[in-house]
């Protein structure tokens, strides 16, 4: 149960997180990143952070390179809300795959949907 001010907290850090990957990815070129959730621990010390990455080919290294430069990531988020917080919460990147799954049932949607009875009952009955 998160409270008020972690709430608060989480959607600040996820605001500011945007915008600073909306600038590192014009770095990596042909990557949009993006920041679907972010939740802190209730001492406020530990933020875990949900990327969601696009296109789906470049996940691993994009992901890869993100927990390389958390350091770098974590001193800009500081720079950005050293006003609003007394202390930067370390940063704990995650992959999120919703985007994929989503896409996945999407196609399964699409097909063709499977006959409920078994060919060799629908044999017999007709």
């Amino acid at each position: 149960m998160e409270t008020t001010r972690q709430q608060k907290i989480a959607r600040l850090l996820q605001k500011e997180l945007g915008e600073i990957f909306m600038l590192y990815a014009k770095k990596m070129h042909g990557v949009i990143i993006s920041v679907t959730n972010a939740k802190i621990s209730p001492d406020l010390s530990i933020s875990h952070v949900s990327l969601s990455v696009f296109p789906a080919d470049k996940v691993k290294a994009t992901i890869d390179q993100v927990k390389q430069d958390t350091k770098q990531i974590r001193f800009e988020l500081g720079k950005r809300v050293k006003n609003q917080l007394r202390i930067i919460p370390d940063l704990v990147f995650h992959l999120d795959d919703t985007l994929d799954y989503l896409e996945n049932i999407d196609k399964l949607l699409q097909q063709d949907p499977p006959s409920p009875l078994n060919p060799d009952e629908q044999t017999e009955e007709q």
